[in-house]
Formats: C-alpha cells, structure tokens, sequence
C-alpha cells in the first residue's frame, strides 16, 4: 500500500483499504527511524485476526507510547549491519517475540532446524549470530541511548536551522505520543523537487548525501508482478528523497555546516 507521505511509513487508512479474506500479515517498517502508529495497527489486526511482524532494522530505540519497537507485533526483526543504530563488526541480526511457542520454533530453524544435534524438526537454515558479534553487540547497547540521544540533537538541529522553501524537512506524525524524542533518526531524510541539483551542490561543497532509496519495491526487477502497480505517492517520494549526514560520529558544528550550505543553495541558480 502507498505510504503516509510525510512519515513514509504504513499508511493506517492504505492498509484497512488493503484488507481482503486472503491477508494473513502486516508488516509495518519503522522507517528511518521513525515507528509506524502500532496502536492503530495492532487495532486493525486484532479486528482481522492477522500477524503483525515488525521491521525494526531502522529503529533501535524508537518508541510510542513508551512501548519501544519490537515490542508491540507478534514478533519483530531487527537487523545489526554495522551502518545501523546499533551495528555489529560485521552482518547481525535478530528476532524478538513474546510468543514461546515461536521463540521455540525459530531457534531451531535458524540451527538447521534442529534443537538436538543430528535431529532435524524443520527444513532449517545456518542463521546463526556467532560470538564475536554478540560480544561486540553486548558491549555497544550500553551506548545506544547516549549514541540516539545525540541523533536527536542533530535532527533538532536541523529542523530548526534549515528553512530553505526548496527543501522539505521530515515530520514525526503518527501521534501526539510519537514525535522528535521517540524517533530513532537512523536517517534524517529531506525531499526536494529539486533534488539531484540539490546533491550536487552539497557534494561541491563537501557535504556527502546519500539516496534511500532510488528505486520502489513494485520497480525492481526482483517484482516484475507488480510492474504496472500504480503507487504515485511512492514514486514521488523516490524521486525527491535526499539523506543528509546523520550518526554518532556527526558532531553538531559538522550539522551546523549542513544547515548553512542547504540554505545557500538556489535552485535557480543551477
């Protein structure tokens, strides 16, 4: 379904308009950082008898409700690439749920289906997180607050700072209880009609910006059975999308010198 245009997330009124006797999931993605509205989502699916798995890859530490994500779908998976909020040395990831039947189920098929060695319940898969990066992960949670936190500082820093009429900033929209201080700003994503200009300008003047992402999922080759799928919304974004520099390592003078260069730039210039 298309998606909210300001959040970029799941759509509450797109996915009740979804809805037929086939559906079984929702899969709500906690884009850039931001959580999708779980209150209303579980709602629906509660309503609808469907599952709801969260892809909280973006969104370590994002909240609604002081529920965090990962906490709210009958299970969620988060991934632990190193460019994630909380990165491991190399590709990582897990699965959380509160369902012990499940939890049960998927230990078994991430160790080729198997509890007990050489006995095999499922037609498993080697999904394994091996030592080293759970080492390494176990030591870096004790700095995720800290590390959003300063995330945080630097989207306020933006927000505030950049009022360049060419450049549209991000909004945290999905509820009263989800704003600023919940989201997790993994990425900071501005759109501009203007964009590719806009690129080049902030390349020339040493800003590196990156584009998440420029290809919809109903384009890719991969879902040539959606081709012809109509979303406009989606296909807009796609092509406005800009991610302006964002992360721990950012300090707020570097963010200060991003605000200043986005608002020098001119269009019309170009």
């Amino acid at each position: 379904v298309e998606p909210d245009e300001h959040s970029y997330n799941l759509s509450v009124d797109g996915i009740k308009a979804a809805i037929t006797v086939k559906s079984k999931a929702i899969l709500p993605v906690h884009l850039y950082g931001q959580i999708s509205p779980m209150d209303e989502i579980m709602k629906i699916a509660e309503i609808n008898n469907l599952l709801v798995l969260e892809d909280c890859a973006q969104s370590h530490g994002a909240q609604l409700l002081d529920k965090k994500a990962g906490a709210w779908g009958h299970a969620a998976g988060f991934s632990f690439y190193p460019g994630k909020n909380l990165g491991a040395l190399g590709d990582a990831g897990a699965i959380t749920t509160n369902d012990d039947e499940l939890a049960n189920t998927l230990r078994a098929l991430r160790n080729y289906g198997s509890h007990k060695k050489y006995e095999n319940l499922y037609q498993g898969v080697n999904s394994r997180l091996d030592e080293i990066q759970a080492a390494m992960l176990s030591v870096k949670l004790k700095y995720l607050d800290d590390e959003t936190a300063h995330r945080r500082s630097i989207a306020q820093l933006y927000l505030a700072g950049i009022n360049n009429p060419a450049i549209q900033l991000p909004l945290a929209v999905n509820s009263p209880a989800c704003n600023i201080e919940s989201h997790a700003w993994h990425l900071f994503v501005i759109r501009s009609e203007y964009r590719d200009n806009l690129q080049a300008f902030l390349a020339e003047n040493s800003i590196q910006t990156l584009i998440h992402y420029p290809i919809p999922p109903h384009k890719q080759k991969a879902y040539e059975i959606w081709e012809n799928l109509s979303l406009p919304i989606t296909e807009t974004m796609h092509k406005q999308i800009l991610s302006l520099p964002m992360g721990p390592t950012l300090t707020l003078e570097e963010a200060e010198q991003v605000v200043q260069v986005c608002n020098r730039f001119n269009p019309t210039a170009r």
